[in-house]
Formats: structure tokens, C-alpha cells, sequence
């Protein structure tokens, strides 16, 4: 039976390629793509993180140049995602972000890099506490591009009015928040009761332990739960030190990815074929439900078409 293609909202980096890197070349850049082929996933959004408003439009032009050069790199990078730098600023909620580039959302900064992207990028992570979110989010779905809420300590009526003003998804939710916060009254849970929002999980059980995933996974409504890797160049690479945009970060046998001489980690080594194999042992879905969720459920809402796997 021939499959489709995998998909991915969420990839930094990949084969020990880092997107983030101002002077990605084309050959790095196809060997990321290349790599991805071979893990199931011919269609992902290329995320780049926090930074400068110049740095983040040269990484755009440069992206669409790699794009324009190469027609299976288009056809794979087929949109991106851009991960602030509209985000908390506090400790914890920030994550490996640096928060001398974060601020308030403005609509023609976003129109700035949406230029220097080709009109590509497909997705926006915010954080909607900051003042001006709500017209921003309005302005930028007005746009046709798509807002997640993400690396936030937002109250309940800042997600209320984000969800209003046309926000639809959470990013990584059970992530970007401090290690410790209250039992009850926290983001996660003011998130996850958001039936509204269609939440995208980390499957690699070090994000999100197995059990914590499968209570998430329950809590969602039907439709409402998907997956991302948020992956980064360790990914498809063996333990070693790689790059995501300034940072260095340190990948051991344990896959997990930290920050050099620190036990944080940012993004993933998770494969998204991987992916999936933890969520249908993980789950107790069946296998076919389980790549459904990391394939067509996820590019259909995006309305993106996923090609078949050639065998």
C-alpha cells in the first residue's frame, strides 16, 4: 500500500544542518532535504527562531534564494514558520530564545519579513499577553497566514481574546514554560482547556514524558491534537555538538538536546518517521491513525497536498 508523505511544521534544522545559519548553503541545504526524504517526510515548514529583524530577513531572502535554485528544495520547504520574535521574555517562558530581540507584535514588521520570505511564511508563533496582539493577530490572518500561541504566560482572557482575534493552534504545548509553575493555575492547563486551539505535541518523550503525553493527547477533542518534531540539526545526526542559530548545543547517546554546560535543552533530535512510532506505542493508536496524525491531518488544515512516498 503506498503511503504519503510525512509532514512538519516545526523543523530548525536537520542531518546536521542548522536553517538558522545566515549563510546556509545550497548543498547543506539540500542534504537537509534530502535527509528528511529519507525519513518519511518530503514536505515541511522551515522554522527560524528569534533574532534581529535584519538577521531574519536575510535569512529569508537567502532561504528563498536556496528555494528558487533548486525545485525539490521548493517543493519540500513549502512554507515557513516563524517562531517570535513575539515571545515572552521572562526566564522559562522564553526557552532558548534571546530576549534581547523579543517585543511587542507590529503588523509592518511582519509585512517586512513576509516580503523577504517570498510570502511564505505560513505560521506565526506569539506570545498574545503582549500589548498590540490582538489587531496584530487579526492583521496577519488577514494576511492568510496562520498564529499558534506559544512560549506565553498568558491569562485566560489574553488566549481568549488572541483565540478571537484569530489564533488556532498552541506550539509545543507542554513546553516553553519555567520547569516550576503552580499546580492548577498555569498556562499549560489554561491552554490545553482551549478546545478551540489545535495543540501541536513533541512525541519523544523527553518534551513531554509518555504518560504527561497521553493525558494531554485525551484531553484534546478529536481533531484538536497533532504533532510536531521541533526538530533542530541533531536530528538524522549522531550525538555530537551542533549549532541552532547563535547557540551551541550538546546531543548525547540520550538524544536529548541541551544547552551547552546546562541541563535546558532546546528543540529535538527526533526524527518524524520516529515520531511516529512513539505515538502508536505511546498512545495505543494503530499505526495507520498515528501517521494520519503526523501526515495528512496536519498539512490538510494548512491545505497543503502531501505526495506519495516513492517506493
Amino acid at each position: 500500500m503506498m503511503q504519503t508523505s510525512l509532514f512538519d511544521i516545526q523543523v530548525n534544522g536537520f542531518a546536521g544542518v542548522d536553517f538558522q545559519q545566515p549563510g546556509l548553503s545550497a548543498e547543506d541545504c539540500r542534504r537537509a532535504v534530502d535527509a528528511l526524504a529519507d525519513h518519511q517526510t518530503m514536505r515541511f515548514f522551515a522554522t527560524l527562531i528569534t533574532d534581529a529583524a535584519d538577521a531574519l530577513r536575510s535569512k529569508f531572502e537567502n532561504l528563498e534564494r536556496l528555494r528558487a535554485a533548486d525545485t525539490v528544495v521548493a517543493s519540500a520547504i513549502c512554507g515557513y514558520h516563524l517562531e517570535g520574535p513575539w515571545l515572552s521574555p521572562e526566564p522559562g517562558y522564553r526557552g532558548a530564545h534571546d530576549a534581547r530581540h523579543m517585543m511587542a507584535p507590529d503588523a509592518r514588521s511582519f509585512e517586512r519579513l513576509q516580503t523577504a520570505a517570498g510570502g511564505n511564511i505560513r505560521l506565526v508563533t506569539m506570545a498574545p499577553e503582549l500589548p498590540g496582539s490582538a489587531d496584530f493577530i487579526r492583521a496577519v490572518t488577514g494576511m492568510g497566514v496562520l498564529v499558534s500561541l506559544g512560549h506565553t504566560q498568558a491569562a485566560d482572557a489574553e488566549i481568549g481574546a488572541a483565540i478571537e482575534a484569530g489564533a488556532r493552534f498552541c506550539t509545543h504545548l507542554g513546553n516553553g514554560v519555567p520547569a516550576e509553575l503552580h499546580r492548577h493555575d498555569n498556562v499549560m492547563q489554561r491552554l490545553l482547556a482551549r478546545d478551540e486551539l489545535i495543540a501541536f505535541f513533541i512525541p519523544d518523550g523527553i518534551h513531554l514524558p509518555p504518560a504527561v503525553l497521553k493525558n494531554f493527547f485525551r484531553a484534546k477533542p478529536a481533531g484538536k491534537a497533532l504533532f510536531t518534531t521541533d526538530c533542530m540539526a541533531a536530528a538524522g545526526a549522531p550525538p555530537g555538538r551542533y549549532p541552532l542559530g547563535k547557540l551551541s548545543l550538546e546531543v548525547g547517546v540520550d538524544r536529548m538536546v541541551r544547552q551547552a554546560g546546562t541541563p535546558n535543552f532546546a528543540g529535538s533530535a527526533l526524527c518524524p518517521d520516529e515520531g511516529v512510532q512513539n505515538i502508536q506505542r505511546w498512545l495505543g493508536v494503530t499505526g495507520e491513525e498515528a501517521r494520519r496524525l503526523c501526515s495528512t491531518a496536519a498539512a490538510d488544515v494548512f491545505q497543503i497536498k502531501l505526495p506519495a512516498i516513492p517506493e
